[in-house]
Parts: C-alpha cells; structure tokens; sequence
C-alpha cells in the first residue's frame, strides 16, 4: 500500500499533520486538498484537539501547486478553464477552513515555502522556520502571477514587501520573514520539531474554550471599524466571563495555585 498523502499524529492535545509527498516537494495537488479539507474537517469538531501542527515531509514544507497536474488540466475543449476555475476554488476553501478552525495552527516550515505553499504558511495562524528556509511567491517567473497567495501574504507582511516579492518573483530568507512578520520564530534546522512543539504545547494548555473565542473574534474583528470592534470583542469578554473555566482560572490565579479546568 502506498503511504498517505497526508499523515496526522496525535500526542498530548496537539495534531501534527504533515504533508507526505516529498518527491514532488507536498504539492498542493487534487488529493493534497482533498486530504486537508478532509481532516481539517474533522478536526473542526474535535475537543480533544488544541493545537495543531502543519509540516511537510522530505526536503522542503510546500511547493505550491502540482504543475504537472495543472498542465493536464489544460486538456479539455475549454482549455482548462472549468478545472482551473474549480481548482482555484477548491484550493481557497482549504485555505479559508484555517482561520476558521477553532484551534491555532501553526506551520513549521523548512526547505522551501513557494507560490501556493508560501500561501498555506501565510494562512496558517503562526509559523516556525527552520534556518536557511525560503519563501517566495514566484509564479510571475513563469507567467503566472500568484493573486491567490497574495491574499494571504497581503495580510500578513508590509504592502511594499508583499508587492516586491509578487513581482519579482524572488525569494527571501527566513531572517527577513522573520523581519517581515511571515513567521514568529527562526530555528536551527535540529531544533525545529522541538521549538515548534513547545509552541504548540504552550498553547494547548491554555483553555480551549478561551482560545476558541479569540481566535474568532481576532480574525473577526480585524476587517470591523474600531467602533464595531470593541461592540464585538466587548461581548466576546463577556460570553467567556460567563464560562465556569473562566471563574475557576481568575479564583486560581487570586488563590496562587494551579486551575481545575473542565477543558471545554
């Protein structure tokens, strides 16, 4: 039997899911977005979850689309348009289920981060990188300029930055998207997992249901105007005022000793 496209492993409330194509550097090809949405699907309703991990397998995190796939598309009588349509689609779904996932995911990325894959990166809600990592958006380098990355990539680094990399098609290192705000942290490649999981594990023990508020109302509030964003966030103050995890971790932090939380 082949092995999975896409492996997960479970330990101590943090998934790691990684992307297990490493011979055509974890495309995001037809079975790589299928098998994502598939587990981030069941990962949406999965309590026992409160982290999650992303990596890819071999030499690099995530070269973006599958070409060889994409050519091959092009093989129909409107030259590809329909399956381009849905691809492109299929593709924003995926991306668009992060954000919306109750837990935080957090890339971890080394070797390469390009195109479609700088774009899972972007979307991911934290990244760690290994030392000597690249990331570039570089479909202009053969005609094609990456409008679906820059979604996520105008959302995460400086306009100017973004612009740069979009047409240029260049490359820059983990120092600079460190710089940028691409991702929270450079690692020695060795220290990688390790640095990524303590990570994961920090946020894993907060209170779920706490996280799952925030993380919500971060991304909801950001497209609101400064009025409606307080309105909106003021209300999410009181919905976690009102959980009983949440008395029990203020009486804990006034008693000095460790809170008795159900983990909801």
């Amino acid at each position: 039997m082949a092995d999975p496209i896409l492996i997960r492993e479970d330990a101590a409330s943090v998934a790691r899911l990684t992307l297990n194509n490493p011979g055509a550097l974890n495309a995001l090809s037809d079975a790589m977005l299928a098998a994502l949405k598939a587990e981030f699907e069941a990962l949406a309703t999965d309590t026992s979850i409160r982290a999650i991990v992303l990596t890819g397998a071999g030499k690099a995190f995530c070269a973006g689309h599958d070409l060889k796939e994409m050519t091959a598309g092009r093989a129909s009588d409107d030259g590809g348009a329909a399956y381009f349509k849905d691809l492109f689609e299929r593709c924003s779904d995926v991306m668009c289920m992060i954000p919306r996932l109750p837990q935080p995911v957090i890339a971890e990325a080394h070797g390469i981060a390009t195109a479609a894959g700088c774009q899972l990166l972007a979307t991911c809600d934290m990244a760690v990188a290994a030392e000597g990592t690249r990331f570039g958006v570089n479909g202009v380098n053969i005609g094609l300029f990456c409008s679906t990355p820059m979604v996520a990539l105008t959302r995460n680094v400086p306009r100017k930055v973004a612009f740069e990399m979009l047409t240029t098609g260049a490359f820059i290192d983990a120092d600079r998207a460190l710089e940028v705000g691409l991702v929270n942290r450079v690692v020695p490649q060795e220290e990688l997992r390790a640095a990524t999981d303590e990570l994961a594990q920090t946020v894993a023990s907060k209170l779920g249901s706490a996280v799952k508020i925030g993380k919500t109302g971060f991304y909801e509030q950001a497209g609101m105007s400064l009025e409606e964003a307080y309105a909106f966030t003021g209300a999410n103050m009181v919905e976690n005022m009102m959980m009983r995890d949440t008395e029990e971790g203020i009486q804990a932090f006034i008693e000095k000793r460790k809170p008795d939380w159900d983990q909801g």
